[in-house]
C-alpha cells in the first residue's frame, strides 16, 4: 500500500485579472513506506507547487491527495491534525526563526511527536532523543544547539532543517529543492543524509530537485515532471539507462560530463511554454525533435511514459 498517493491533481493559482495559471495539471504520483522518490524537471514545472500541496499548503482544485489511508486537507485558520508529513525547504536560512537557538526550534518538533502520538508511547518514551542528539544524527556537534541560525553556514543550516523535520519522526519527509542553495561539495552529502536518515526510519522521502546527478545518487524512483504534468515514471537505473519520454532524454543530455573532453551539454532547445496558456495536445511538442501531427492535437495521457511514440498497442 502507497503511503502517499497524488491521484490526478490539479493546482491553480488565481490573480485579479489574469488568466488562471494550472501550476499542476492532472499529476499523478506514489511513494511507499521506506522509498525514496526523485522528482525532477525544468524550474516552473510545478515540482514545489505539488509539494506545497501534498503538506496542505496549497488549496487543489481537483484530483486527491491520500497519505496514510486519509485524504490531505488544506492548511485553514483552524489547527488541522497533526499528518506526519514534514518539509524542507529549499532556503534554510528562512525557514528557521532568527530570533530563537536551534535547539529549541528542534524541540518544536519533538513536541509535535509527542502530541501526535501521544506522550506514552512506547517507542518516545523508551528513548526519546534530545536536541543534540539529533544535531549529532545530522552531523553537527551537540553544543550547536544552543547557537542561533546566523551562526552557521548554509549547509550547516539545512542540516539543521532536517534535524528538526526529523524531530517531529514524520513518516513522509519531503525535501523541496533543500540542496539548490548549498555548495557543490555539500549538495550530494546534503542529500545523501536525507536518503540515509528517512530509509533508517522507515518513511517515505519525496526528494524534489532539477539536478538529476544527485537525484540519481538517492532516488529508487524517478518520476519526471514537465509543465504540470508528469510525463515519465520509472526505476531510476532503468530511467537512465533507456529514457523513453523525449524530455527526459534531454534532460539527460544536459547533464555535464566530467570526461576532460570540453564537450559542452546538449541543450534543450525552446522555452518552457506558459502555464496560463499551454499548447495544444502533448505539452512538449513545441520543443520536441520527434513531433507527429497527433502530438498538436491530442494529449497522451498513458504511462509510464506519456508520449505517442509509447502508445500502448
Amino acid at each position: 500500500m502507497s503511503l502517499l498517493t497524488v491521484d490526478d491533481l490539479v493546482v491553480e493559482h488565481r490573480s485579479p485579472g489574469r488568466p488562471v495559471v494550472r501550476a499542476v495539471a492532472g499529476a499523478s504520483l506514489a511513494v511507499h513506506p521506506g522509498e525514496v522518490v526523485g522528482l525532477v524537471g525544468e524550474s516552473g514545472c510545478g515540482k514545489s507547487t505539488l509539494a506545497r500541496a501534498v503538506c496542505g499548503l496549497n488549496p487543489i482544485a481537483e484530483g486527491s491527495i491520500t497519505f496514510d489511508g486519509q485524504p490531505v486537507t488544506p492548511l485553514g485558520l483552524r489547527r488541522r491534525k497533526l499528518t506526519g508529513i514534514q518539509m524542507v525547504f529549499q532556503d534554510p536560512y528562512t525557514s528557521l526563526n532568527p530570533r530563537r537557538r536551534v535547539g529549541d526550534q528542534i524541540a518544536d518538533g519533538l513536541r509535535t511527536a509527542r502530541d501526535r502520538e501521544g506522550s506514552g508511547a512506547p517507542e518516545l518514551t523508551r528513548a526519546a532523543p534530545s536536541p543534540a542528539d539529533l544535531l549529532e544524527r545530522v552531523g553537527l556537534p551537540r553544543d550547536f544547539a544552543g547557537r542561533h541560525p546566523h551562526e552557521f553556514s548554509g549547509g550547516q543550516r539545512q542540516r539543521v532543517a532536517i534535524a528538526r523535520a526529523l524531530a517531529a519522526r514524520p513518516r513522509l519527509l519531503i525535501g523541496d529543492e533543500p540542496i539548490s542553495a548549498l555548495d557543490a561539495s555539500a549538495q550530494s552529502q546534503v542529500a545523501t543524509l536525507m536518503r540515509d536518515l528517512a530509509v533508517e526510519s522507515g518513511a517515505g522521502l519525496l526528494f524534489i530537485s532539477h539536478d538529476l546527478s544527485v537525484v540519481r545518487l538517492i532516488a529508487d524512483r524517478i518520476a519526471v515532471m514537465y509543465l504540470g504534468k508528469i510525463v515519465e515514471v520509472g526505476d531510476t537505473e532503468e530511467v537512465w539507462a533507456g529514457p523513453r519520454h523525449p524530455y527526459t532524454q534531454a534532460l539527460l543530455k544536459a547533464i555535464p560530463k566530467p570526461d576532460g573532453m570540453g564537450v559542452l551539454p546538449a541543450e534543450l532547445p525552446g522555452d518552457v511554454p506558459d502555464p496560463a496558456n499551454p499548447p495544444e495536445g502533448c505539452r512538449f511538442h513545441p520543443r520536441c525533435p520527434f513531433v507527429m501531427d497527433v502530438c498538436r492535437v491530442k494529449e497522451p495521457d498513458f504511462g509510464p511514459a506519456a508520449c505517442w511514440l509509447h502508445e500502448p498497442k
